[in-house]
């Protein structure tokens, strides 16, 4: 069996259209939607720098606004949330969902960050505090195992149990950061099928009857000079992982990340 890794490198090499610095090789139909036949990478970061990765796991067609930074390993800040909560429900650091963290009374920068939190809704506040708490509940070793298996970028948590993934050692790339989704849309990650389920179900972010995006922004607070948005669009019986780094925020990697999906009519 071929694991995430190389099944998404696969994918990359067999795609059949590389975006670069804006340039397509090649037409592109996606689906009965609008047709498209290239992705303006120009347009979509401007003078930014910044990378872009959109799969469609159907038929693993790929595309990738600059390929080069694509493979470089970044720190994921916290986009980590993701493994996180499936490491700490798998392991009964917290026992689902609904599971709630009184805030300790420490005012952070954001408001909504300063109150008490479930698994669920610090996942969509972004509220580190309690992916922190619950990260020093999985321990050290625990961590490390399940990021071990996960195959998680460097897999480098020598940063501290509760820092490692802010701006510290652990580190992974975009390419990577769509095969960890690719793995958790098709349920095949080292976790009960249940922790999966609750994870993906936390991860929405825009519910349509036309589709639903499930996402998870990350942003470096030291500086705001990088930011994630990674996740999958459901539309229909199709679905596609994504995955996109900016020198900015989340905020902005998402902006980048809606717009491209709407050019390629997944939207």
């Amino acid at each position: 069996m071929l694991t995430w890794k190389k099944k998404n490198k696969l994918g990359l090499a067999l795609a059949t259209l590389l975006f670069a610095g804006g340039t397509a090789l090649a037409a592109l139909p996606v689906h009965a939607a609008p047709k498209e036949s290239k992705l303006p990478c120009q347009e979509l970061f401007h003078d930014m720098q910044g990378t872009l990765v959109i799969k469609n796991l159907k038929t693993d067609r790929t595309f990738v606004c600059n390929s080069e930074r694509s493979q470089q390993r970044f720190t994921p800040e916290s986009s980590f949330k993701v493994p996180n909560a499936l490491i700490g429900l798998e392991v009964a650091a917290v026992q689902d969902e609904y599971d709630v963290k009184r805030w300790d009374g420490v005012v952070r920068p954001f408001e909504v960050w300063n109150r008490d939190h479930s698994l669920a809704s610090a996942m969509r506040a972004s509220a580190i505090w309690y992916y922190q708490a619950m990260a020093r509940d999985i321990g050290a070793e625990r961590m490390k195992s399940y990021v071990n298996r996960l195959q998680y970028g460097n897999m480098d948590i020598s940063g501290g149990i509760d820092t490692f993934w802010l701006n510290s050692s652990l580190k992974i790339s975009a390419e990577e950061q769509v095969g960890f989704m690719e793995e958790l849309v098709e349920e095949t990650l080292p976790f009960q099928e249940q922790t999966m389920k609750t994870v993906k179900r936390i991860m929405i972010d825009n519910d349509q009857d036309d589709y639903t995006v499930h996402g998870k922004t990350g942003t470096r607070l030291s500086d705001m000079g990088l930011g994630w948005y990674v996740g999958y669009v459901e539309r229909g019986k199709t679905d596609w992982v994504f995955a996109t780094n900016v020198d900015s925020s989340g905020t902005t990697a998402k902006t980048v990340t809606m717009e491209a999906l709407k050019r390629l009519g997944i939207l």
